[in-house]
């Protein structure tokens, strides 16, 4: 079930209105002040209307991580809105970004093209990542997709890989705790069903205005 939480932060997005919403629900417009409210509950039916309007599944790809590769944000032609956009098969609570892994020093786990979904603000202390994978970002301003592992004092780590030499005794200004992997072709197939939704979206809009 969806979060009214969740419902509200989709509502401060530009455009969003409960408005809008109800329209899309097929509603009156008072029905979602109600939902809100927590008088009314919400159909199993509205579900999907719900995320697809007010976008409660889609994740910016803030840039690529290096899995092999060195990434240096500095030198990626990303605007500042990111590269895009992926729609997820369900919504998610917690704000989050996405990143294209570049390279192949984590096969088979994960291979070139993958987009990982991770937490844009570090929650927890960087000793409860020991021994995880996570995108990282060093001090000196590389992001890599790399296992964390303790290194010789408490302020720096080690970085391993499946396929490739570790990096040794370097200090990371930020680690984004993974909570979604989604694999290439899945990728594709979900921005092919969003294309379509798009474009039938598209057809539903232009037959209503000629009337």
């Amino acid at each position: 079930m969806l979060d009214v939480k969740l419902i509200e932060r989709g509502l401060e997005k530009p455009g969003k209105t409960k408005g809008g919403l109800a329209a899309a629900m097929g509603v009156r417009p008072g029905a979602v002040s109600e939902i809100l409210s927590g008088i009314r509950l919400i159909k199993a039916s509205e579900i999907t209307p719900i995320i697809e309007y007010l976008e409660l599944n889609s994740v910016p790809i803030m840039g690529r991580v290096g899995a092999g590769a060195s990434i240096e944000p500095e030198h990626e032609q990303v605007p500042p809105e990111g590269l895009g956009e992926v729609e997820l098969p369900f919504p998610i609570a917690e704000e989050t970004i996405a990143f294209e892994v570049s390279g192949d020093s984590m096969l088979p786990k994960y291979e070139n093209g993958d987009i990982i979904v991770v937490y844009r603000e570090q929650r927890h202390p960087l000793s409860s990542f020991y021994g995880e994978e996570a995108a990282v970002r060093l001090k000196t301003g590389e992001r890599y997709l790399k296992t964390i592992e303790r290194g010789k004092s408490p302020t720096v780590v080690n970085l391993k890989s499946f396929n490739a030499k570790p990096i040794n005794s370097v200090k990371l200004e930020w680690v984004g705790e993974i909570c979604v992997t989604l694999p290439r072709g899945q990728i594709e197939r979900l921005r092919s069903k969003a294309a379509t939704r798009a474009r039938k979206a598209a057809r539903t809009s232009g037959r209503s205005s000629d009337k």
